[in-house]
């Protein structure tokens, strides 16, 4: 902060920054009262990294959509465990006897009302019994890339799942995919809107079709 010996003025550099911040926070309120007011599962919040929040592209996030809704059928059952940036286009593209739901701990995804469902992976197991085995297929993206936190996140895809399983997480995850959940890894490579220095694979319980 500058002082002329007058008022205390912001350096530019400050002022800039607080501006950007302030824009930040105006697009983020317009974007939710967009979504209270129409199509909640348009609205994707800004990621927060202090969640661990990383958004596929657009690409990315179309190809782990088509291939959900392929595996879980016209009337089918999808989960969406900590891939909310699959939800949202998930909801565009499927049909509408096709039910989604969205876990997550950001309690941000409540505007999408009945679709979402808290969850927090240290707790896997506390979830609404009637979702138990309910779903054709899980999409899984586990928040951090642990042991513990797959082992966690593999509680919680057995308890929903009826057999399929789709999870993208980092490489080095691979042997730990395989011995939890039987998993194989697919060519397809996801990719995140930031660019980040991890390698991310997927992985699947079942023959891919949209993915390979």
């Amino acid at each position: 902060m500058e002082d002329n010996g007058d008022t205390p003025k912001l350096s530019a550099h400050t002022l800039a920054a607080l501006q950007e911040f302030y824009a930040e926070q105006n697009a983020e309120l317009e974007k939710l009262s967009q979504a209270q007011s129409g199509d909640q599962s348009s609205y994707l919040p800004k990621e927060d990294w202090q969640l661990s929040q990383f958004w596929y592209n657009d690409a990315t996030a179309t190809a782990l959509a088509k291939e959900v809704i392929q595996a879980a059928g016209q009337n089918g059952r999808i989960a969406c465990l900590c891939a909310p940036s699959t939800y949202s286009r998930i909801t565009e593209m499927k049909s509408p006897q096709c039910e989604v739901k969205v876990f997550e701990y950001d309690r941000r995804f409540q505007v999408y009302g009945e679709d979402y469902v808290h969850y927090d992976y240290k707790d896997p197991l506390n979830l609404p019994a009637d979702l138990k085995n309910s779903f054709d297929v899980v999409l899984a993206d586990p928040p951090f890339l642990s042991e513990e936190c797959l082992q966690k996140t593999a509680e919680t895809i057995k308890y929903l799942t009826k057999g399929k399983i789709l999870l993208c997480t980092g490489a080095v995850m691979e042997t730990s995919a395989k011995s939890l959940l039987g998993l194989t890894v697919c060519k397809f490579i996801p990719k995140h809107s930031n660019q980040l220095q991890n390698e991310f694979r997927c992985y699947a319980n079942y023959q891919t079709t949209a993915i390979q």
